[in-house]
């Protein structure tokens, strides 16, 4: 092998050199006229090797085999020099010729350059080929697995931006930057442009030898012009320099030098180079076991401590192609050890290379041999405590593109650094592009309006209030609009939107930040109902003739009135009741304020504080007048109908009057102040039913004098609930505490073991269904998924024994200062 080249054309990568695809040469009688080519290919010289190819292609017309095999020789030059259009010409060529039966390499090779081109249907077909010829090579899975992929990736790009950094890339060949120094304002690269060391041409890439370059950051974020890293010929020679990586420190630089001395074979191999103030010393040789100047090695990637060292290498050994692998040694005056290879999670029958190591736990790598987007990508993996390296990660696009895409370095700290591709926009034959995930930046804007007129509601007050405990506040301006800024609204994080007005309900609306990876926009507008000057019909709260009891299906109508007694907590209501004109006035009145506080105690128990709730009842006294028209089985009663007694008297049919008796029997809230002040809660506290304090780990508790139960508080689900204490029983819950849950919408039929159509049946749950609670909390003790047994017939509402509070932790019942309390 003559001069050792570093790079290939197609992304100017290390040519730690295994010909991966050098078919069988045919050997002619004296006469080769593809001898010249072959001379090149083996030489690694394939822009000039290309010109030889054709012109002995026209001089073998009568060999069939022979034309076949330079046409795959011309293919390879072709995709290692990166004119990807014209490999899969050849290739497609090859395949109709049916070379690929004697060399299925060639599908792979065929299925990539379709893949490259935006071919995916092709290429998975080509791979499906590849697959069945060769079933135990995993690139053909791989690759039609990652073909599939494609668009969707394309479609749904990852969190990174991408973008040229045209000011430091020239219209050759610039890649794999490395930061040197602690501000990351400045970085080194390798570049075939002009002004690099030596006169020479490289006849791989027809570009002139590498040498390594530097660029810095000015205050303004501007780059300065490249310059060559030293012009001494200290660092930089007539040979190849390439790959920088620097030490933790900065003060050691690593790189990767290829000889290319016409006079004798040498390989490639990696360097290291001191810092001496504002220049470098002379490089040295890395010393590592088994690897000498014959050797072709490179790519360094260095440890924090500078004890391991990464890099590529085709050694034997290995799986395929260049593999990754790492040295080790005890301190930096040491020798490395002989080179491990890191695997076969990582290393494939491809090319695997451009390792990074970032904080020691993440190496970055490129390769074709996982599958991608086409050509190289750029793959993650972690490593375990044991040593293990984790499954590759591909990252997707932008990162990654259709094209060569490797190289890639990362700010220890933050999202942000560089990477080296060929894909399109690229100035040059391959150039260094800047990545960074930008800041998650969202606002919340919206537009509040009256719902009966649709005007907009000026001077209103809207209030964010975040789940990170942060409330900010803004006011309407006359198009009734507000908006929050991106300082004001965090990710990860949920919003509560309340909007307040004099003579308005309050509304509330939430959204979340949670989970959204990209900066967003978010609007949310807001309806505002004005408070009613006129009593308002609940629906669908319907009584049976003579009863008052709230019947469970009609519980659900409260929903909505509950819901607007949270959100307006200053508002006290009149509960009022209406019975039919059956009956006497007495009784009429005695049963309407049954019913009435019937639905105050409802309500009460789903936590409105009784002192905004006033319970009336009206007994016959106000017949009801239709604001709407109402229809029942074919009966239609207008707007405007009042069902007095001389109306329902007059109906014809004993049907239309027992609609209008129903319609009658009804109850309607009505505010009658705004004024109201909340207490800190809505428990009486001389009731047990209240913690001591929410950070204590203990509780108070109660003994009945009659049973001598102990009687302590517990907050299942939001709900602050009385437990009874039975040492030696499981875990139970009355029918009545177990219905308001489900009904109050604080469990679902989802929260039911077994299946919920044979538990939850005639409006009720079965004896005995065990229900898992979401959480429970006792004093500052949490318990998530208690399992619970539905007793129909149990005195208590809650009762909990052993096994349930040691969930809790060891506790203890202190019966001269009666409480519970939790270690």
């Amino acid at each position: 092998m003559n001069i050792i080249k570093i790079m290939s054309k197609n992304s100017l990568k290390l040519a730690v050199i295994s010909i991966l695809f050098i078919l069988p040469t045919i050997l002619f009688a004296q006469r080769n006229p593809a001898k010249a080519a072959d001379e090149a290919f083996n030489a690694l010289q394939y822009s000039v090797a290309i010109d030889k190819y054709k012109k002995a292609y026209t001089k073998v017309k009568r060999n069939k085999e022979e034309k076949n095999r330079i046409t795959s020789q011309l293919a390879e030059c072709y995709r290692l020099t990166a004119n990807y259009k014209r490999a899969e010409i050849s290739y497609k060529m090859l395949v109709k010729r049916d070379w690929d039966r004697k060399h299925p390499i060639v599908l792979l090779r065929y299925a990539d350059m379709l893949k490259i081109n935006g071919k995916y249907e092709e290429a998975i077909e080509q791979y499906h080929a590849y697959m069945e010829r060769e079933p135990d090579d995993p690139r053909g899975k791989a690759g039609a697995e990652s073909a599939a992929l494609v668009e969707e990736w394309i479609e749904n790009p990852s969190k990174y931006e991408v973008s040229n950094i045209k000011k430091i890339n020239s219209r050759e060949s610039d890649f794999a930057a490395a930061f040197t120094s602690s501000n990351y304002n400045e970085i080194v690269f390798g570049s075939t442009r002009d002004g690099a060391t030596g006169k020479l041409t490289d006849e791989w890439t027809g570009e002139n030898f590498s040498d390594l370059f530097v660029a810095k950051l000015d205050r303004k974020d501007e780059w300065s012009a490249p310059v060559l890293l030293d012009k001494s010929e200290t660092v930089n020679t007539k040979a190849n320099e390439g790959t920088p990586a620097l030490s933790s420190d900065f003060k050691t630089l690593y790189f990767t030098r290829c000889h290319n001395d016409a006079k004798r074979e040498s390989g490639c191999q990696i360097y290291k180079s001191r810092r001496s103030g504002r220049n470098w010393q002379k490089p040295e040789m890395v010393e590592i076991n088994g690897i000498d100047t014959m050797s072709t090695i490179g790519q360094p990637t260095v440890s924090e401590s500078e004890l391991l060292l990464y890099f590529s290498s085709p050694r034997k050994g290995g799986f395929g192609g260049k593999d990754i692998w790492v040295a080790m040694r005890d301190s930096k005056t040491d020798a490395f050890s002989r080179p491990l290879n890191i695997g076969d999670v990582v290393n494939t029958p491809g090319d695997e290379m451009f390792p990074f190591l970032r904080n020691d736990t993440i190496l970055y790598f490129a390769s074709d041999g996982h599958g991608g987007m086409g050509g190289l990508d750029i793959f993650m993996t972690t490593i375990d405590t044991a040593g293990k390296w984790g499954e590759p990660v591909n990252l997707k696009y932008p990162i990654n593109s259709s094209y060569d895409d490797y190289a890639i370095i990362f700010h220890p700290e933050e999202e942000y650094g560089y990477l080296s591709s060929n894909r399109k926009g690229s100035r040059g034959e391959d150039d260094i592009w800047y990545f960074i995930e930008p800041p998650l930046l969202f606002t919340i804007s919206g537009t509040v309006t009256d719902n009966r007129t649709l005007f907009a509601v000026e001077n209103a007050n809207v209030q964010l209030v975040g789940s990170n405990g942060v409330s900010v506040s803004t006011i309407t301006n006359p198009e009734g609009f507000f908006k929050f800024g991106n300082s004001q609204v965090d990710a990860n994080t949920t919003y509560d939107i309340i909007v307040r007005k004099p003579n308005y309900l309050n509304s509330k609306a939430t959204l979340t930040t949670v989970g959204v990876e990209f900066s967003k926009d978010f609007e949310k507008n807001i309806v505002l109902n004005q408070i009613p000057a006129e009593p308002v019909v609940l629906p669908d709260i319907l009584y049976d003739l003579a009863k008052w009891d709230l019947k469970p299906q009609y519980q659900d109508s409260l929903q909505g009135l509950i819901q607007t007694l949270r959100d307006n907590p200053n508002l006290v209501i009149e509960l009022a009741s209406h019975t039919d004109i059956r009956d006497s006035d007495e009784r009429n009145d005695v049963l309407s304020q049954r019913r009435a506080q019937s639905v105050v105690d409802y309500l009460i128990i789903r936590g409105i504080e009784p002192g905004r709730l006033v319970a009336k009842g009206y007994g016959e006294r106000a017949p009801r007048k239709l604001k709407t028209s109402k229809t029942l089985d074919g009966i239609t009663f207008e707007e405007g109908t009042v069902l007095d007694e001389d109306f329902i008297n007059s109906l014809s049919t004993e049907k239309e009057k027992e609609f209008a008796h129903q319609l009658n029997r009804r109850t309607e809230f009505r505010v009658l102040r705004k004024d109201f002040v909340p207490s800190s809660s809505n428990i009486d506290i001389n009731d047990l039913n209240v913690l001591i304090n929410p950070e204590d780990n203990s509780v108070m508790f109660k003994e009945e004098t009659n049973t001598g139960t102990f009687i302590s508080t517990s907050v299942v689900l939001g709900y602050y609930e009385k437990f009874a204490y039975d040492r030696h029983s499981e875990a139970m819950i009355s029918l009545d505490k177990a219905l308001m849950l489900l009904k109050g919408g604080a469990i679902g039929k989802e929260d039911f073991e077994g299946d919920p159509t044979e538990i939850l049946v005639e409006n009720s749950i079965r004896d005995n269904a065990i229900i898992v609670i979401p959480e429970i909390t006792i004093a500052n003790k949490t318990v998530n998924d208690l399992k619970v047994k539905v007793k129909h017939n149990i005195r208590y509402g809650l009762v909990l024994g052993d096994s349930a509070l040691k969930l809790f932790g060891d506790f203890k019942f202190d019966k001269t200062t009666h409480k519970l309390t939790f270690d």
